[in-house]
């Protein structure tokens, strides 16, 4: 054989080692990576209240303990209502973010106390003082969300109604229990997702431009194999399927109980059409839409707190006390849906008559 035969044959050899190095890399290396991201990744938003707790806010609390039906322990602080808890109004659980902690619920926290509800606040799964090794994005951790909602009546003998409060991840688990469990009287869902597949393909979208804008050189890969296979991998990893993962069916099976959706309308990780969309799905007759002005995801409510506290105070009415609530608990007529969309110093209220799903 010819040295330039030899030569052709080494360097072809070569070419392919370095396709399948290629492929290896970017459709094995980079969604692996990804996936690790999301699921094992402890980092820490930095969060202005970050060291504040409750006291900081002239607000008496203890810290509480309790596990999650796999088990897993959770930790956070119970703010009762001046008196007593069973003198309440109600109850909010407030469910934080992905990489944040109940810090970040804390000023919503302080407002929900001036309307006389009690608060729970706590940490998810694998995330700040709370154990557990693994984030599921918002699945798992609805188990979470009902144990805080168990806690507070078993252990706190907190008033109902209990109304869940979540931003982002804690949003889409807040849909998921609520779903789930008839101890939740109304959910507030600030900024989440439609479903788990969709959201992963969406982020995987916005990292991929992000990494681009960094190294031009990165190759524009498109989002199928890739984001399918990190959908896949979190959810073998997880322990749940896809097709459960879907907020969409979630508020369906809320059925008639109050929703708040809240959403920004420049938010690029949680656009506010998924808002609108959640809110089209929704039966609630007593279902309302808030739309903030804003960019900076799951920050509706530093961004713009007078429309935010206005909706929810208007909200947390509708839903009423436990005497109000065992009082309709007969059927009704169709009552109101609303949707209001705040832009700029603009408030368009809109209300319409709408038979329940």
């Amino acid at each position: 054989m010819s040295t330039k035969r030899k030569a052709w044959k080494a360097a072809r050899v070569a070419l392919y080692v370095l396709a399948a190095a290629w492929v290896v890399f970017f459709y094995g290396v980079v969604p692996w990576f990804l996936t690790n991201l999301a699921t094992r990744n402890r980092f820490h938003f930095r969060d202005p209240n970050d060291a504040k707790t409750p006291q900081s806010y002239g607000l008496a609390y203890h810290p509480i303990e309790f596990r999650a039906s796999d088990g897993i322990l959770l930790k956070g602080w119970f703010v009762p209502a001046a008196g007593s808890p069973e003198g309440a109004k109600g109850t909010i659980v407030y469910a934080h973010g992905l990489n944040r902690t109940r810090i970040e619920m804390l000023p919503m926290a302080a407002f929900g106390h001036t309307l006389g509800y009690n608060g729970l606040l706590f940490d998810f799964r694998h995330h700040g003082e709370s154990g557990g090794a693994l984030s599921t994005v918002g699945y798992q951790e609805r188990r979470d969300v009902e144990a805080a909602v168990r806690y507070a009546l078993m252990q706190e003998k907190a008033a109902r109604p209990v109304v869940l409060w979540g931003v982002s991840m804690g949003a889409a688990a807040s849909l998921m229990a609520a779903a789930e469990s008839p101890d939740v009287a109304a959910v507030i869902c600030d900024s989440t997702f439609l479903n788990f597949a969709d959201t992963v393909r969406h982020h995987y979208e916005l990292f991929l431009s992000m990494v681009r804008r960094r190294w031009w050189w990165f190759p524009p890969l498109p989002s199928f194999p890739i984001a399918d296979e990190v959908t896949h991998w979190i959810a073998w990893r997880g322990n749940f399927s896809v097709a459960d993962f879907d907020l969409e069916k979630a508020v369906e099976r809320i059925g008639d109980r109050p929703i708040l959706l809240v959403g920004l309308d420049h938010d690029r990780r949680m656009p506010p059409e998924i808002a609108r969309a959640l809110y089209q799905d929704a039966r609630s007759r007593r279902k309302q839409l808030l739309i903030l002005p804003g960019d900076r995801h799951g920050e509706g409510f530093t961004l713009d707190p007078g429309q935010y506290e206005e909706a929810v105070r208007g909200f947390l009415a509708s839903v009423g006390t436990t005497a109000q609530l065992e009082s309709s608990a007969a059927p009704t007529t169709p009552g109101r849906t609303e949707e209001v969309e705040h832009r700029s110093a603009i408030t368009r209220a809109h209300t319409g008559l709408h038979k329940a799903g």
